[in-house]
């Protein structure tokens, strides 16, 4: 073969190599995000009820059409086009005067609602092709203080005079968890989810235990606790009505006592009545 063939094969060669080195580095730099928007990966944002929260696509232009949809039906609630912005309220009016857009896109939600939760979603059109960014927000319901009281159960025939018996309640609650700790370290535990409900959790203690005891109300953001103040709770049940049928025996002989005393009242009345009359009627005669 002539020596000029060769070196022209071996150009043609290299030029491939080159070629596919070069289609190579485009694979690995190429991205869909820029064109069609990586629509699997949703970001998760909490927020507490009251609060406000801004969810950032990224940075846009002015070039850019942004739409913001809100709920598995995809309901629009916030547009830029031509640099002009426009705010809906969305399902309900749930949104009205609540909701804030920025040229780049980003998006505030003022005075935060439960019924805020769920999917939202953000187009960016221009560039490179269309960005979609998608998240899920869960608003949180503020938490109440939990409240500790002795167990009203506990002052009767069978409990153990050493023992106290109290309760953990909230009110009204929701996706949360309430436990009880004994220091660090977790003794038992309740969780409710979406429906609102009202839960207690039991515990029992020594009445001398020297031990911190707290109960924690807890949800993924924020948590609320209130320490078991043994001495005040857990005092001897007075001696009346520490046990059984005590206190009511003790009230029926007090009013019996009370209706006795009025008919003996009754009884004395009418006989000085009867008394006066007579002696009325010998002076008469």
């Amino acid at each position: 073969m002539p020596t000029d063939r060769l070196l022209a094969t071996g150009d043609v060669c290299e030029r491939l190599r080159k070629m596919l080195r070069l289609f190579a580095v485009l694979c690995c730099l190429w991205s869909p995000v820029g064109v069609f928007g990586d629509v699997d990966a949703v970001k998760s944002v909490s927020v507490t009820e009251g609060d406000s929260v801004t969810l950032k696509p990224g940075v846009a232009t002015l070039r850019d059409k942004i739409l913001w949809r809100f709920g598995d039906q995809g309901v629009l609630i916030a547009l830029i086009d031509a640099g002009q912005i426009s705010l809906y309220e969305g399902p309900d009016g749930r949104f009205k005067d609540r909701l804030k857009l920025d040229l780049t896109g980003s998006l505030t939600i003022t005075h935060t609602r439960t019924s805020d939760s769920g999917p939202y979603d953000v187009n960016i059109k221009g560039g490179a092709g269309d960005q979609v960014s998608k998240f899920k927000l869960t608003v949180y319901s503020r938490l109440p203080v939990p409240a500790i009281t002795r167990d009203s159960s506990q002052c009767s025939s069978s409990s153990s005079s050493s023992n106290c018996s109290v309760l953990c309640s909230v009110l009204n609650v929701n996706n949360v968890t309430l436990s009880w700790y004994k220091g660090n370290s977790l003794l038992s535990s309740i969780s409710v989810s979406d429906l609102r409900s009202s839960i207690s959790l039991h515990l029992e203690v020594e009445d001398q235990d020297k031990n911190p005891y707290s109960c924690v109300l807890n949800n993924p953001i924020t948590n609320h606790s209130t320490h078991l103040d043994i001495r005040r709770l857990c005092q001897p049940c007075p001696e009346i009505y520490s046990c059984g049928f005590a206190e009511p025996v003790t009230r029926l002989v007090v009013a019996a006592l009370v209706g006795v005393a009025a008919v003996a009242f009754v009884v004395y009345d009418i006989r000085s009545g009867y008394a006066k009359k007579a002696e009325t009627s010998s002076r008469g005669l």
